[in-house]
């Protein structure tokens, strides 16, 4: 049962009806959700949400906090709602072409920041699967000097891409549309990352509603296991690494053991799993050995 209208609608007020509305239908983080769909439709921050809470709605705010509502009543993300997510400091434009960018894949930055820092000055990076472009942009901008390469192999992916890049200033990032490293040809990087589709199939149907019916299913179906195309980025990369060059990838829940015992077969060494914000082993990354 969702709660029944004020007369007369306030900031406040509107709030508090989003908040019964979403916990009834079972939506996650209520009050965040309410308190930001508010704040976006009203060009605020959060904080004014909670300051102006007596302020009366002008009748063409209340019609554009009212269509909000009813995008995510139908689990349309926040984030496409507000047309934006945070991700390593950086505002990214985001809309159903690519995959929403999470905290967890922030991890995905740190490792190879740390494992490239032999070569921060010069670094040559490759970025698969870059969907938003969120981890080539950010490691952009924290090493400008490097020369950083993204891949996708959707071209409605890459045009949010390229818009994120131009917009955050990572002007030293190169788009390519292909097949993982297909666009690439025989180049050779010193550090390629990758946050590929890796749910398995027949899980994909057990998603929250937010991801299931809204993000695009080829950012997020990793085929029967989930690791069909870890498989072949791990095979593959090899031939595009420069030598000690490192492979570092995002995995799901529970593939961190499979996938570290791809790179030990592929002759990788060094091979770490390191762990995201929820202590979850969220990151594989490895060395090239020395017989490659």
């Amino acid at each position: 049962m969702t709660a029944v209208a004020p007369k007369t609608w306030t900031i406040g007020s509107l709030v508090k009806w989003a908040i019964d509305d979403f916990r009834a239908r079972g939506i996650e983080n209520p009050r965040l959700d309410a308190e930001l769909l508010v704040a976006h439709a009203l060009k605020i921050d959060r904080m004014r949400v909670i300051l102006d809470a007596e302020r009366p709605l002008e009748g063409a705010e209340l019609a554009a906090l009212r269509e909000l509502v009813k995008r995510r009543r139908s689990y349309e993300p926040i984030a496409y709602l507000r047309g934006e997510r945070e991700f390593y400091g950086l505002r990214f434009r985001v809309d159903k072409r690519v995959l929403v960018p999470r905290p967890d894949t922030e991890t995905l930055v740190d490792v190879a920041l740390a494992r490239s820092a032999h070569v921060s000055m010069c670094m040559r990076q490759l970025d698969l699967c870059t969907g938003s472009g969120c981890v080539a942009i950010a490691m952009a901008r924290q090493r400008p000097t490097a020369q950083v390469t993204a891949s996708d192999l959707s071209p409605d992916a890459l045009a949010v891409a390229r818009d994120n890049a131009l917009r955050l200033g990572a002007y030293n990032v190169a788009f390519v549309e292909g097949d993982l490293f297909a666009p690439v040809g025989d180049r050779r990087f010193d550090v390629i990352t990758a946050n590929p589709p890796y749910i398995p199939s027949a899980e994909i149907a057990t998603l929250q509603p937010d991801v299931r019916d809204h993000e695009p299913r080829l950012a997020l179906d990793g085929g029967g296991d989930g690791l069909v195309l870890l498989r072949r980025i791990v095979e593959e990369a090899p031939r595009h690494l420069e030598p000690r060059g490192v492979l570092a990838v995002e995995v799901g829940a529970g593939e961190a053991p499979d996938v570290a015992e791809l790179f030990r077969a592929r002759g990788f060494e060094d091979v770490r799993c390191d762990r995201d914000i929820a202590r979850i082993e969220r990151v594989v990354s490895g060395v090239l050995g020395e017989r490659h």
